[in-house]
């Protein structure tokens, strides 16, 4: 798996590393490092999750922790934690690794720390100007009347609902299955692919509906709103096909909010405890990700510059992750 080691790149970088290392009291400093192998976080495909793992990288090396950054596919990873070769998850989204991460914990060499706190939210999203053409949006009735709108030649007669990439998983697929819909899923090639069409769409005012989420950048930038799916989600939707509208199947509610939390190897306790310990404390605002996200994605800059000044104007957060604050 490719891997990245992270130095100091720039004045601001520099003088950052020295406010970090300034702040941590002689306990964290006695507590680290208490290995000289390096903690090694996974980075997936999507900036969000850079700049969370680049945030908890950063403070591990004030720390005087050697970081690497491995490049790793959203359920491929598992397997490099279980083992060992990665050390730290910081944001799994538990929809997008289908068994993977159930597996990890169930094995035992994977623990779970707990929520980022990002307060995500997921589902299908539709240009708000969409509702001029397809009235009643956003029901899902009404768009399933509209499917002609959102049709394309690789799909017709059905719809077209733009997917996850396909190693983000089955989420959409399932659903259309599920609530016997006359549309198909169609995987995105990447994150970014997902945006390219977005920008288009508004570009040109053309229907489109797909998967997404928020905290993201893009709501600060284009007016999307939620397709309404009923019966609301409940655990009894996954389980019980008479419980939903289709008696012929489960999952036929709206989406299950997914949880985004921490994950590790579970040699980390022992191996970096001061580490581990941050982890623990370890958490985001799904406000300010999508800040930075927002400045990397739309405005091109540099995410280790954006991290740092993120790093900078707000100490008393990432201060309350230090040894002495556990």
């Amino acid at each position: 798996m490719p891997t990245r080691t992270t130095k100091p790149s720039s004045a601001i970088a520099l003088c950052l590393a020295s406010a970090l290392a300034a702040s941590a009291t002689q306990a964290a400093a006695d507590a680290a490092p208490e290995s000289d192998r390096p903690i090694r976080i996974a980075i997936n495909e999507w900036t969000g999750q850079h700049v969370t793992a680049t945030i908890l990288g950063k403070v591990y090396q004030s720390m005087g922790y050697e970081v690497e950054y491995v490049t790793a596919g959203a359920i491929p990873q598992f397997t490099a934690l279980v083992e060992g070769e990665i050390t730290v998850q910081p944001e799994i989204w538990s929809n997008l690794v289908g068994d993977a991460w159930p597996n990890a914990l169930a094995s035992g060499a994977m623990v779970n720390l707990g929520s980022l706190g990002l307060n995500n939210f997921e589902g299908w999203a539709y240009p708000k100007y969409m509702e001029e053409t397809c009235p009643g949006l956003p029901d899902l009735a009404a768009l399933v009347a509209c499917k002609d709108q959102i049709a394309t030649a690789e799909t017709f007669p059905k719809g077209r609902i733009l997917a996850y990439p396909a190693d983000w998983g089955t989420r959409t697929i399932d659903a259309i299955a599920a609530l016997g819909l006359p549309v198909q899923g169609i995987a995105a090639g990447s994150e970014g692919a997902m945006v390219a069409e977005i920008r288009s769409a508004f570009a040109q005012q053309r229907p489109l509906v797909l998967m997404f989420w928020s905290p993201h950048w893009v709501h600060a930038e284009f007016d999307l709103g939620w397709i309404e799916i009923t019966p609301p989600f409940a655990a009894e939707c996954l389980t019980d096909p008479a419980w939903g509208p289709n008696p012929d199947a489960t999952g036929d509610c709206a989406f299950e909010q997914a949880a985004v939390d921490k994950g590790a190897w579970s040699g980390m306790s022992e191996t970096w405890p001061a580490a581990f310990g941050v982890l623990e404390r370890f958490a985001l605002d799904g406000t300010d990700q999508s800040a930075m996200v927002f400045e990397i994605d739309r405005r091109g800059r540099p995410l280790e510059e954006v991290v740092d000044e993120w790093l900078a104007a707000n100490p008393e957060t990432w201060k309350a992750w230090l040894p002495e604050a556990g």
